[in-house]
């Protein structure tokens, strides 16, 4: 029987402290009673096939793992898809933008806590990145609160 040893990934030590490079990152979307999202550049509700950017995703990040926590559910029937699109508009071959890198038809109409169920391997993002809902099934007409919280690694970029 042989024994196979991994080479080392230089990447895993990464960080200046002795507990590591992980952390999480707290994105809130909380919408007024007419469905439209506080702090954003329009107080329009939230429609059926609206993008919206929560905020950014630092360069050199390593997407670990998400939970979105919904505690004030949106509207019956509205669900999400939740991903990530660089900041200046421009695509990456290495690491391409994914409308629902961290899940698609999530349940916002819904209290709970939603974890990442999808198989996505950890990629390290290059350049800034929106993390981007986008909604579906209804507009929403209430008020709501849905939170996102990514676990990342500080990696860098090359």
């Amino acid at each position: 029987m042989a024994t196979i040893t991994k080479k080392s990934n230089p990447r895993i030590n990464v960080g200046a402290t002795p507990w590591g490079n992980a952390h999480g990152l707290q994105y809130t979307l909380q919408t007024a009673s007419n469905g439209g999202a506080f702090g954003a550049d329009t107080g329009a509700a939230i429609a059926s096939g609206d993008k919206v950017r929560l905020g950014v995703i630092p360069a050199g990040s390593t997407l670990l793992d998400s939970q979105t926590i919904v505690s004030t559910a949106m509207t019956a029937a509205v669900v999400g898809d939740l991903g990530f699109e660089y900041v200046d508009g421009v695509d990456s071959t290495a690491v391409p933008q994914d409308a629902d890198y961290f899940g698609a038809g999530l349940a916002l109409n819904a209290t709970g806590r939603l974890r990442n169920a999808t198989t996505n391997p950890p990629v390290t993002l290059p350049k800034d990145a929106w993390l981007v809902l986008t909604t579906g099934g209804a507009a929403n007409a209430k008020a709501s609160r849905v939170d996102v919280v990514l676990t990342v690694a500080s990696e860098g970029t090359a």
